[in-house]
């Protein structure tokens, strides 16, 4: 038979799933990354007469329609102080597929990627698939990345480096020096800075500051997308955004990939974009309340938590045994070493629950505490 490729063959399942499918059906899942609302009414009624228009029969541009793109260009000045051209913006089908053409057009076979470890899975998966080698490097006590490990480990045959905040899966928000550093480095090292923001709407303490906003060269791209901020985890839209030239060279991978993005997922997102966006004032607003209950009950339990800022995920040190007593138990949680070697010893919770079963959970997970001890 034909032999599968070598760089699928680097890629596993994710570590996240195989908890999923370990865990019984009534378990409490505090693994979950997305949030636990609804999309927003006017979001889902674009999409609607959309449909019922017939606007969403038929191909977009491969680029994704005009009025979405101008609509992600509007939100980028509004929301960042950024002039993003529509010309310089694709949309895709979620931040995943933002995060796969940006490596696809960018690394050629040998050439390193800097990610953080722990960091969201699909950095090492991606750069496998994309020819090139994982280089994860470790974070600081408070779970940020410190421009100068990312600097360090920069050498001749680095294609890019990732920076993600607010982050998955720690809930880390990198302070605006550190985006600075991140786009010096980018310009003066002439190295890809892959800025993956699709969390920054979920920030409770500090700002977020993108390093497009600070760069003097084309060497940083954005990837963003609706599933967090206006939980369109299912919808599927993402975008990524960089210079003419780089756009150009994303939108060879993405129109054989993929074509365009949704259709009716685009009327959908561009409504989100424009219109209301007390939702996403809403969710943040009870994301943070549920994360003050967490951290609470870990303090409780005597476990040491990083506070995050962002996001909706907390990372506490955990002892040995103590995921598996959980899941055992009926909660989801995902162990650290998931997100790379140096979140061994920690454990991933989602807080996208609603109040009353975090509690519930945060009972069962004192009582694990106490069972391993």
């Amino acid at each position: 038979m034909t032999e599968f490729s070598r760089r699928v063959e680097q890629v596993s399942i994710s570590g996240i799933r195989e908890v999923f499918e370990a865990a019984g059906e009534d378990a409490i899942n505090l693994g979950l990354g997305q949030p636990d609302f609804p999309t927003p009414e006017h979001a889902r009624q674009a999409a609607i007469e959309a449909i019922e228009a017939g606007k969403a029969d038929a191909y977009t541009s491969n680029k994704g329609t005009e009025d979405l793109r101008e609509a992600i260009s509007t939100k980028h000045f509004r929301d960042n102080d950024l002039d993003v051209h529509p010309e310089e913006i694709i949309a895709t089908s979620g931040g995943s597929e933002a995060l796969h053409i940006a490596l696809e057009a960018h690394v050629d076979a040998g050439q390193n990627v800097i990610y953080p470890d722990p960091g969201f899975v699909s950095y090492e998966a991606l750069t496998h698939l994309a020819g090139g080698d994982p280089r994860p490097v470790g974070l600081r006590e408070d779970l940020t990345l410190d421009p100068a490990t990312v600097e360090d480990a920069i050498d001749d045959d680095t294609a890019a480096f990732v920076v993600n905040s607010p982050a998955n899966p720690t809930g880390a928000v990198q302070p605006p020096e550190d985006m600075k550093e991140f786009a010096r480095i980018a310009d003066e090292h002439d190295v890809l800075c892959i800025s993956d923001e699709v969390y920054e709407h979920q920030i409770f303490e500090g700002t977020h500051r993108s390093p497009a906003e600070f760069a003097d060269t084309d060497n940083v791209v954005v990837v963003n997308a609706c599933s967090k901020a206006y939980s369109m985890t299912g919808w599927r839209l993402g975008w990524v955004t960089g210079s003419e030239e780089r756009i150009e060279r994303m939108l060879r991978v993405h129109q054989y990939a993929q074509a365009c993005a949704s259709a009716p997922a685009q009327y959908a997102a561009e409504a989100a974009l424009t219109g209301p966006q007390e939702p996403v004032e809403d969710m943040r607003d009870a994301f943070q309340r549920r994360r003050d209950i967490l951290l609470e009950g870990l303090a409780e339990m005597g476990l040491e938590c990083p506070t995050p800022r962002g996001a909706f995920y907390a990372m506490p040190k955990v002892p040995e045994g103590w995921v598996d007593e959980v899941i055992d138990r009926g909660v989801v949680v995902v162990p650290g070493e998931a997100f790379g070697d140096n979140g061994e010893g920690y454990a991933r919770i989602s807080y996208a629950t609603d109040e009353e079963t975090l509690r519930e959970a945060i009972e069962i997970m004192a009582e694990a505490t106490e069972a391993v001890r």
